[in-house]
C-alpha cells in the first residue's frame, strides 16, 4: 500500500481509510462531528467533519485549514465581511480567532489542524483556486525521473511556532522516485491527476476533488501527466 491516506473521493467511492470519532483537544468546536484519519508528531491531525448549525468560538483553540466538499460554511470575524466557503473552496482559521461558524444545511469538509502554544496572527484566511501564483522550487534534481517541472505557489498563511503553512500550488507534469516525504502534507486536488507510488510497487491514483494526507517520512513517489493544482498544508516536524 502507498503511504498516502485518503480523506475523500470526489466520486463518492468508499474509502478503506479507518476514521475514528474524536476531539482534537478539550476545546475542539467540532468535537462531536470530527472523524480523525491520522494524528502524529507535531500535534497535527488529518480529519473530516460533518456540521450543521451555528457556533460562536471566543478563541479558536488550534489552527485549522478546511476545504468544503458539500454545502456552504459562513465564517464571521467581528469587523470583517462574512467569508462564505462553498464546495472546492477553503479557509484557514488561526488559533486565537474569535469566529462565528454557521452552516444552514449539512456541510461536509476535510481538514488539517495543528496545535500551537500562541497565536501568531488570529483571523480567517481564504484559500483560492485563482491564487496569486509565484514561481517556486521544483523537487530536488536527484529525485526526478525526467525534466524538472515548472512549479508555482501562493502561500497565504504561515504560523512559525507550529511550522504550519497553507496555500495553493500548481505544476507542470513530472515524475519522481519513491522517497521519504520531507514533511507532513495535506492536499486537496483542484485540477489534474496524480499517481502516488509505494515502495512495494502499489499505486494510488487521485484526481480533482480528492483529498489526502502524507505523513513526514512516509515513502512515496509522484507521477503526473497533466497540469496539477492543489490546496496544501505542510508542516515540518523536528527529529
Amino acid at each position: 500500500m502507498t503511504a498516502a491516506i485518503l480523506l475523500h473521493r470526489a466520486d463518492g467511492a468508499a474509502l478503506s481509510t479507518p476514521f475514528h470519532q474524536a476531539a482534537f483537544g478539550k476545546d475542539d468546536p467540532f468535537a462531536a462531528q470530527r472523524e480523525i484519519a491520522w494524528e502524529g508528531p507535531g500535534s497535527m491531525i488529518a480529519a473530516r467533519v460533518s456540521f450543521t448549525g451555528a457556533i460562536d468560538v471566543a478563541s479558536f483553540p488550534h489552527t485549522e485549514t478546511l476545504v468544503v466538499l458539500d454545502g456552504e460554511l459562513t465564517l464571521t470575524v467581528a469587523g470583517e465581511p462574512p467569508l462564505r466557503v462553498g464546495p472546492q473552496a477553503g479557509a484557514v482559521i488561526a488559533r486565537g480567532t474569535a469566529v462565528r461558524i454557521e452552516a444552514s444545511s449539512g456541510v461536509r469538509f476535510v481538514s488539517c489542524a495543528a496545535a500551537c502554544e500562541a497565536a501568531s496572527a488570529p483571523g480567517v484566511t481564504p484559500l483560492r483556486a485563482d491564487a496569486d501564483f509565484k514561481p517556486s522550487n521544483p523537487p530536488p534534481a536527484q529525485t526526478l525521473l525526467g525534466p524538472a517541472p515548472a512549479c508555482r505557489s501562493d502561500n497565504v498563511f504561515t504560523e512559525a511556532q507550529s511550522q504550519y503553512k497553507a496555500g495553493t500550488w500548481d505544476s507542470t507534469p513530472y515524475e519522481r522516485i519513491v522517497r521519504a516525504h520531507p514533511l507532513n502534507e495535506f492536499m486537496h486536488l483542484l485540477a489534474g491527476s496524480v499517481r502516488f507510488a509505494g515502495p512495494d510497487g502499489s499505486v494510488l491514483s487521485a484526481g480533482a476533488g480528492d483529498a489526502l494526507f502524507v505523513p513526514q517520512g512516509a515513502p512515496i513517489g509522484w507521477e503526473s501527466h497533466n497540469h496539477v493544482a492543489k490546496f496544501y498544508v505542510v508542516q515540518t516536524v523536528q527529529a
